[in-house]
């Protein structure tokens, strides 16, 4: 009968080979038979859980600015409204209107209000809700990056999840929210287990998803042990399926460099990654570098801009800002940002993200990598850059003008100021190329020059320029 189960959720879903690593170049995506990055400006990760919320705008939104990924919660975690003072937080959505993987039960008594969940039971609208959503994002080619578990960073939050005793008729979950995700409490972690295996089942037949083990483990003092545990019954719950996908996982803020590999991860993600030093650090490890949560650093487009093509230009596949444009009732993305909200987001800035995504995507990544000693900026003006190289063939050196604005919470941000020109040294073998210096914000052409390389070296200036600039060079 399970099994019997188990194809009528895989059945109706025509899918080709799931999203994967590049064969010729793991550190970028192969996904429908083309290499590539993915990029979004996205809502703040509350898209399936938040049965108020239309997704169909959303992704609509997104693709219709080049946009190819969004991140989404699997149910075990929510938020209420106020957390990290974000308004109308997608993530905190009403008791009433919370979609949990497990039923309510008729006991009352929850902390939110309502009645009490159920961990022994599946909630068939959350599933088919789940379903639903890739299904539509996979329509629009948005590849949906599904986080299983978050940590528990208040107690505001651990008192409203269905994993807590207080919650649940079971008796599950009566520990602190720093063990939550651990192996300490064999109840829970079966449960945790069983809602692995049932989501990885349930979207299994889907070539548009990935899943991320937990955002943001080191806040919460999850253990490596646990986050490897929880990596193997994915890969143990897909041996007895038809399709694989990858695993990520959430490394830092910042920048570290992975020690001890798990076999089964073949993304690490890292947040507010700028500089993009995570990239450099990582690159020998032959995986995906991805830069998957900024958002925290003020309400300028240039900002976000500037740390998307930063990171891509250094070698990294994937960015998502967190649009606080996005919200219920604002599935457009017209929700006006403010001072109030810890970042910002707007149609504005993911036309510009789309501008960079659809130049990284026409390169021809399987060659590329960071250009090394190929490429030199001189950047006595102060200008800051990150090169890609496919040796003789392409060139692409960015351009910023950015840097670390001091404070408890240092931010990476836009410095702008006056125009000003850099000069770019790069190495050429002998040969004819194009030379293009584009505006980053607009894609607008500003500099076309067609030379002939007889020197070794060849030195360009770029135009002035106050915020950022990308220069790319092909041989003919």
């Amino acid at each position: 009968m399970k099994s019997i189960v188990v194809l009528f959720c895989l059945a109706g879903v025509a899918s080709s080979s799931p999203l994967s690593l590049n064969r010729e170049n793991p550190h970028y995506f192969e996904y429908r038979g083309k290499a590539t990055v993915l990029v979004t400006s996205g809502e703040h990760y509350g898209a399936v859980i938040n049965q108020d919320f239309d997704y169909r705008r959303y992704l609509e939104e997104l693709a219709r600015n080049h946009l190819n990924l969004t991140r989404v919660w699997s149910g075990s975690y929510r938020e209420e409204p106020g957390n990290f003072h974000i308004g109308n937080n997608t993530l905190a959505p009403k008791p009433e209107r919370f979609v949990s993987p497990w039923l309510r039960s008729e006991k009352p008594g929850a902390l939110d209000g309502s009645n009490r969940f159920d961990l022994k039971r599946w909630n068939p609208a959350y599933f088919a809700r789940l379903r639903d959503f890739l299904r539509e994002a996979s329509r629009r080619g948005v590849v949906v990056e599904l986080d299983l578990f978050c940590t528990f960073y208040e107690d505001s939050m651990w008192n409203v999840s269905p994993l807590n005793a207080a919650n649940n008729v079971n008796g599950i979950g009566d520990v602190p929210r720093t063990e939550v995700l651990s192996m300490e409490h064999s109840d829970l972690l079966e449960v945790e287990d069983e809602l692995v295996r049932k989501i990885v089942t349930e979207a299994n037949s889907f070539d548009n998803l990935y899943f991320e083990i937990c955002n943001e483990p080191y806040w919460g003092k999850v253990s490596a042990e646990w986050q490897r545990h929880i990596s193997g019954v994915i890969a143990d719950t897909e041996k007895r399926l038809p399709q694989r996908h990858l695993i990520s996982e959430n490394v830092a803020n910042g920048a570290k460099k992975v020690e001890n590999l798990d076999p089964h991860v073949s993304i690490f993600n890292f947040h507010y990654a700028r500089p993009p030093a995570a990239v450099g650090l990582n690159y020998g490890l032959d995986r995906v570098i991805g830069f998957n949560e900024t958002g925290f650093d003020g309400q300028d487009d240039s900002t976000y801009r500037v740390q998307g093509w930063a990171f891509l230009a250094a070698g990294g596949a994937l960015y998502n800002n967190l649009d606080y444009s996005f919200a219920v009732g604002h599935e457009g993305g017209d929700f006006p940002v403010s001072k109030e909200t810890p970042g910002g987001g707007g149609r504005e800035l993911r036309k510009q993200l789309g501008v960079m995504a659809e130049f990284f995507r026409v390169l021809p990544l399987a060659e590329l990598r960071p250009a090394g000693d190929a490429v030199t900026v001189r950047a006595s003006d102060g200008a800051h850059w990150s090169a890609l190289a496919a040796p003789g063939k392409v060139y692409v050196i960015y351009l910023y003008r950015a840097g670390v604005q001091p404070g408890a919470k240092p931010h990476f941000v836009f410095e702008g100021g006056e125009a000003r020109a850099s000069q770019v040294s790069v190495r050429l073998p002998s040969g004819k190329y194009k030379a293009v210096w584009r505006e980053p914000k607009s894609g607008s052409v500003l500099r076309t020059i067609r030379f002939e390389q007889k020197e070794e070296t060849r030195l360009l200036s770029s135009p002035p320029f106050s915020e950022d600039v990308v220069l790319k060079i092909e041989r003919q």
